[in-house]
């Protein structure tokens, strides 16, 4: 009896221990009140009871994991600052490179892989204390060839992609956070089918050297996390100029966090872009909306896109497919063991044009400035993150047609989980804001999560 009682014991401090906020982790574990070998335990615990059935990772090792808290936790004892993000378990892409650990891309070709160097946000995350948890699933190549994640709210779903198995692992508590790249709409579709939080910062803001390179005009790395804070928190340690990624400036890097928890000074406003694609959104989906703006009210007013923007997505996808064409070119043969899918784009991308290409780079300049026209009137843009909720089955990772736009103009978003569909699976709610105000719109977000769950309450009370 006395071993039951430890056990449930252990079991009730590790599920006391991934309920909290990844900052307020932080910070006990920098007050010696936790340690991180035993935030290390809690995850190792949920990993194995649930990666079975969810399959987000592709590579991991607990024995690593245990080493890298005892490390930290010795590291703490001497007294010297520690890292902004210590102690704090973190999953990878398993297109990120990591020295002397695997990182294969979700290619047949690639199987084995071993980089000799750490990514330049690998070496970042290790120089601020992160505990690297291990490699999640990736779709073949960051393309639309799904790997074998399963969507932890209902196994029989997708949980999107490419980006799967880091949505998937900070959905079924493997991890508080988690990096993930969008070129499409690979963070903000996988965290809205998963329930989680997802962030995409501005292009340029995160430095993608040591990353595999699909598209270098459009490729964005983001985060998981389960609120718009605990977003902020990681984004804002990745943030940076590295001479290696021509996307990226010397610029400081912005407070993320302490916007994102400070209090707006007025309550936003929202302006609800019906997406060009939304004639097809999920029932759900629209009666959701519907009632979201209405809750908002005068804070939310309706922004119709010109007939301009329904040829955004053909655009985006000309840059993204001509761009894999010539980085992709080594796996481009028959040997390579690609998925008919990805064959599909890369022989797509070899027939684009230079000139079409090129035109295709000048609209974004043109559409940005019409998107800047309406967040001249709103703290942010509204819309849904995903037609719908999670699509059943797994031979697909649904459809990013709400996503590419911001994506193809290089603009931050936010996607929260907010609604839930018939069926019980989430719906997100997505922000977009001001190319480079990424502080703000995660403080936008922030306001828009407490409002809801404030009125929420005052409706149950």
């Amino acid at each position: 009896m006395v071993q039951t009682s430890m056990k449930i014991s252990q079991a009730d401090l590790a599920q006391g221990i991934r309920a909290l906020p990844a900052r307020v982790l932080r910070e006990r574990m920098a007050t010696g009140a936790l340690k991180a070998a035993e935030v290390a335990e809690a995850y190792l615990a949920a990993i194995e009871a649930r990666e079975e059935t969810v399959r987000a990772f592709v590579w991991h090792d607990p024995d690593f994991v245990r080493h890298q808290a005892a490390e930290l936790d010795r590291f703490r004892g001497t007294g010297r600052p520690l890292g902004r993000l210590h102690g704090l378990p973190v999953a990878l892409k398993d297109i990120i490179d990591t020295a002397k650990i695997p990182t294969e891309n979700g290619a047949a070709m690639d199987k084995g892989r071993i980089p000799k160097q750490d990514a330049w946000i690998v070496a970042r995350l290790k120089a601020e204390g992160a505990v690297i948890m291990g490699k999640t699933v990736t779709t073949e190549l960051a393309f639309m060839q799904p790997g074998p994640t399963t969507n932890p709210v209902n196994p029989a779903h997708t949980p999107g992609g490419s980006s799967s198995g880091s949505a998937a692992a900070v959905a079924a508590g493997m991890v508080p956070l988690a990096i993930g790249t969008q070129t499409g709409g690979s963070v903000i579709r996988p965290a809205a089918f998963c329930g989680v939080t997802g962030f995409k910062p501005s292009f340029g803001a995160i430095p993608r050297t040591g990353v595999l390179k699909q598209s270098q005009s459009l490729d964005t790395l983001g985060v998981f996390a389960h609120d718009a804070e605990d977003a902020a928190l990681i984004a804002e340690v990745l943030f940076g100029h590295d001479p290696g990624d021509l996307a990226t400036a010397p610029q400081p890097a912005p407070n993320l966090l302490q916007i994102a928890a400070s209090d707006a000074p007025v309550a936003p406003t929202f302006a609800f872009v019906q997406m060009p694609g939304f004639e097809g959104a999920h029932p759900d989906t629209r009666a959701a909306f519907h009632e979201l703006t209405g809750a908002l009210g005068e804070q939310c007013f309706e922004a119709p896109l010109p007939n301009i923007y329904n040829d955004a997505a053909a655009l985006r996808e000309r840059i993204n497919f001509a761009e894999m064409a010539q980085n992709y070119h080594r796996y481009d043969m028959p040997e390579s063991g690609l998925s008919d899918k990805t064959r599909a784009a890369l022989e797509k991308g070899r027939a684009v044009t230079a000139k079409e290409y090129l035109a295709a780079l000048d609209w974004q300049r043109v559409l940005a400035s019409g998107v800047d026209e309406i967040l001249a009137r709103a703290d942010a843009i509204l819309c849904p993150a995903a037609l719908g909720p999670a699509p059943e089955g797994l031979a697909s990772t649904g459809d990013a047609i709400f996503n590419g736009l911001w994506t193809y103009l290089g603009l931050p978003a936010v996607t929260l989980p907010l609604l839930q569909a018939e069926s019980g699976l989430p719906m997100g709610v997505q922000l977009v804001g001001c190319k480079g105000d990424d502080a703000r719109l995660l403080r936008t977000a922030r306001w828009l999560d407490h409002h809801l769950a404030q009125s929420e309450d005052q409706t149950h009370a």
